[in-house]
């Protein structure tokens, strides 16, 4: 992977392939690698003609660690997200996030409608407004001493992801803290471009698809089939809908 430096924090990323860019916005605890390449969406889109750009949010992956959750405010990295845009002279993209990923990318469309042709939510539906983002909980199953210490069911699955990804633990737990921001449905309202919710049918996190699909001027759903928040990501049908998504987008 490659990098630069936003504000003092060194940020990785990829950037394969060519075409119209794809800038791909991980979920929380996860990294480029993980949510992206090991799931075949780097391989999906580039063949399919796009180039793909996927970066190491800040406290993830190969990019710096910050302990205040200050830092981690989901405009913040949206700033990170059009910060490596520039760095790579990309004026204008179609933007995919996942989970944590998805809120940041809205944040990046409402601040520069410009330069998002289309954003795909994946693994966000109607949380995007409702609730507070990921519980709080979780934070503190990061902070346990050990996972055989978390009782909350949520969290143990964080706290046991986390540590496949061999994540920075207090740093995420920073970023969790920092970044449970919504959108209020004016905000979502404002988000006029084409729009595609996918959240799996059987996920208990991500609310639902059809309720923000309804409050995009231009939005749709589409519903993952017997998959839960985590078995989503690479799932082929969430990437055939994409591709049709975005081959159908002005």
């Amino acid at each position: 992977m490659q990098n630069f430096r936003h504000d003092a924090v060194e940020i990785a990323f990829l950037d394969e392939g060519a075409g119209d860019p794809v800038v791909l916005i991980h979920g929380f605890a996860s990294n480029a690698l993980v949510n992206w390449v090991q799931p075949g969406w780097i391989a999906t889109l580039t063949r399919a003609g796009r180039r793909a750009i996927a970066l190491d949010l800040r406290g993830h992956g190969a990019s710096t660690k910050l302990y205040d959750p200050a830092a981690y405010h989901s405009a913040i990295m949206a700033k990170d997200v059009c910060a490596l845009m520039d760095r790579l002279d990309v004026t204008k993209v179609d933007a995919m996030g996942y989970s944590m990923g998805a809120r940041i990318a809205a944040y990046l469309a409402l601040a520069h409608p410009e330069r998002v042709r289309s954003v795909t939510f994946g693994g966000l539906g109607s949380r995007l407004v409702e609730g507070d983002g990921l519980p709080d909980s979780i934070a503190g199953a990061l902070e346990a001493p050990s996972l055989d210490e978390v009782r909350d069911p949520l969290g143990k699955m964080f706290r046991s992801f986390a540590e496949q990804t061999g994540s920075d633990l207090k740093a995420l737990a920073a970023c969790l803290r920092g970044s449970r921001q919504t959108l209020t449905r004016e905000d979502v309202r404002a988000l006029r471009v084409p729009a595609l919710v996918a959240v799996g049918e059987k996920d208990q996190i991500a609310g639902s698809a059809e309720r923000l699909a309804e409050l995009l001027p231009a939005g749709e759903a589409l519903e993952i089939p017997s998959r839960d928040h985590m078995l989503s990501v690479g799932d082929k049908v969430f990437k055939a809908g994409v591709l049709s998504f975005l081959a159908r987008r002005p």
